[in-house]
């Protein structure tokens, strides 16, 4: 009986050792990254950076999820429902302070910045058949400004509200994201599309080799009517086939934001892993060849997450 016992506990503790060594073994980091389109910037520069946290954070199993981009994923952060995401600057002040006309049900409290990273330059582009050369000959014509209540479509608004024009002046306002909405440009059911992002996006590329475009302007004047954080900047001639001179527009900051119930080590190493591997980033999108550790702070509108802070203090970007 006494052997029986022993033989029992011995089994248990066997069993309680393999148990824990599973459990160890186990205990991975997850980091969801929250995007945006896949004919987007946001996309590509997530798939990197998935790919770099999954090579360089031990034990870190990534996923990146394509999303309606910047307010979409600051109510998914609310939720806990990722650990990185990127935004619009505007977007992420609007959901700070729980703008409900922007799509914040609540202010979101839990949000914690990570790093500015690269300007997101707003492109409206015509076909050229359309005639629009002017923010002011849109009206009347069909217009795309992005997905409902994204950061894309929040742009289109202070566009038109600094321009004097509401919706209601375009023959039609179409909320589709930005490959669908080259595809109807390019199937003759639309006129024009607004997208907010880095330039060279492949959505217009791809639409600039497939038939004649206008770049419309953003006159600096407007842009000063909307004020920060948006800045005039101007699109460089041949940025896209056709495009033969520099169009004035305006640009707003795009930034890495995280929550407060992701650990201070991993975003620690979520940060420092970001500025190890610019290399990486800007081979999968040019826009991220601005992203520079001396401009990380510039403009954050919500609290620098600890890990972040962390790093910054280390590097002495941050006393």
């Amino acid at each position: 009986m006494k052997h029986h016992v022993r033989r029992l506990i011995s089994a248990g503790a066997v069993a309680l050792t393999l148990g824990l060594g599973t459990a160890v073994a186990g205990a991975q980091e997850f980091i969801n990254v929250l995007t945006g389109g896949t004919s987007g910037v946001y996309y590509p520069l997530g798939v990197a950076l998935s790919e770099i946290y999954g090579k360089s954070i031990e034990g870190a199993r990534t996923q990146v999820q394509a999303t309606k981009a910047s307010v979409e994923n600051l109510n998914l952060l609310q939720q806990g429902k990722g650990e990185i995401a990127f935004t619009l600057g505007d977007a992420l002040k609007l959901g700070w302070e729980g703008n409900t006309e922007a799509g914040f049900p609540a202010k979101l409290d839990k949000l914690r910045g990570i790093a500015a990273i690269y300007p997101n330059y707003i492109q409206v582009v015509a076909s050229k058949e359309s005639g629009i050369k002017s923010l002011a000959d849109l009206k009347g014509k069909s217009l795309s400004v992005g997905a409902p209540a994204s950061g894309t479509e929040l742009n289109a608004r202070a566009i038109f509200a600094a321009a004097g024009m509401k919706y209601e002046d375009l023959g039609k306002v179409e909320y589709l994201p930005f490959a669908e909405s080259v595809e109807l440009i390019k199937n003759r059911q639309l006129d024009a599309t607004l997208q907010s992002a880095g330039l060279g996006v492949a959505s217009i590329r791809d639409l600039a080799t497939s038939l004649p475009i206008n770049v419309v302007a953003v006159p600096a004047d407007i842009v000063a009517e909307i004020g920060a954080p948006y800045q005039a900047v101007t699109i460089p001639a041949g940025t896209y086939e056709g495009q033969a001179e520099d169009v004035a527009t305006a640009a707003v900051g795009n930034f890495l934001v995280t929550h407060d119930g992701v650990s201070e080590d991993t975003v620690y190493k979520m940060t420092k892993a970001l500025y190890d591997n610019l290399d990486k980033l800007s081979a999968a999108h040019a826009a991220a060849k601005a992203i520079k550790v001396e401009n990380a702070l510039a403009g954050m509108p919500v609290p620098l997450h600890p890990g972040a802070e962390r790093y910054y203090k280390e590097i002495g970007a941050l006393k």
